[in-house]
This record gives structure tokens, sequence and C-alpha cells, in this order.
């Protein structure tokens, strides 16, 4: 296994740890919680950022606008039936989602998901470096090995400390709202 093959697993990790960041309800609003979210539309299941556009107008409020206006329930219905905690509110023409203010109890409970979801990507880049020292073993060379290591090592402390500065962002953003 190459150095290069296990910077871009790691990487990976990274960004699928970004995105899961990003879909976390912080009580602003941020479209990226909508991106798991699919409709019934015309019988086959549908990203709703595909049948709709969506906006942020508002710091706590996000503005979905259908393009085709029969979507509209669909979309309604999606919301309610996914984990995203939120009310839609249909005027006929759009649906509104207000992101009420997080309560201090709330924000705790979100900075622990968001540690255990930290804790997760920690293991996935371990568990890479893990697999890059196993094939390290097949080298013959003693020094080469060893450099070998180091590389894999230093990758590994890099990827551990871009996941720790993601999650304390993501914190502080959590508790100053």
């Amino acid at each position: 296994m190459e150095l290069e093959e296990l910077e871009e697993r790691m990487l990976k990790t990274i960004d699928v740890f970004g995105e899961n960041l990003a879909e976390v309800r912080a009580g602003r609003a941020n479209p990226a919680i909508l991106n798991k979210i699919t409709v019934e539309y015309y019988g086959v299941q549908t990203p709703i950022n595909q049948i709709a556009g969506i906006s942020v107008p508002e710091a706590r409020m996000i503005v979905i606008q259908p393009w085709d206006a029969s979507a509209l329930k669909g979309i309604e219905k999606a919301i309610l039936a996914s984990d995203i905690g939120l009310n839609p509110n249909n005027d006929g023409k759009v649906i509104r989602l207000n992101f009420p203010e997080l309560t201090e109890e709330r924000r705790k409970d979100l900075v622990k998901d968001i540690r255990k979801v930290a804790e997760e990507a920690r293991v996935a880049v371990r568990s890479i470096r893990r697999d890059g020292m196993e094939s390290a073993k097949e080298i013959a060379a003693e020094d080469e090995k060893k450099v070998f290591e180091d590389k894999i090592q230093k990758l590994t402390d890099k990827y551990i400390e871009e996941v720790d500065k993601m999650l304390e962002n993501k914190e502080k953003e959590i508790m100053s709202i």
C-alpha cells in the first residue's frame, strides 16, 4: 500500500466527518441538514435540492421553494418523517423551516454527539494507519520500513489534528449561538 493511497483514504474520512458536522443542527439555518432527505417525486426518491430552490433569508430560517407546486406536500411529508426535528410551515407556495433557540442543555447534548462523531473519525484514521503498518511489514529493508512507518505516523497525526480542529470549531459554533 502506498503513502498516497493512505493519505487519500484519510482525507476521505475527514471529508465525511466534515459532512457529518455540517448536518448537525446548531441553531443557525444550514441547508446541509436537508442533504439526506429525499422526496417521492413522480415515483422516484429525489433529494430536495433537486426539486426545489433552498435559501436562507434569515439566520434562523430556511425557505424551500419547489419548482413544481405539486411537490410541496411531498416535501413537507419528507421533512416531517425525517429526524431533523423541525416542523415545516407550508403556505401553499413555499415551505419555511424555523430554527428555535437552543437551550443550554441541548447545546451540551449536541457537543456530546459531535464528540462521538469525532471519535469515530479518529478511529477510522487509526484504522487506516493500522492498514499501512501491516503493509509496511512487507518491506524487506529494516531502514526503509522504519522510514515508511514514520511517514504513516506523521500522516496519522496530521489528520487526527485536523479532526480535533474541526471539532473545536464546531463546539465553539454550538456554544456561542
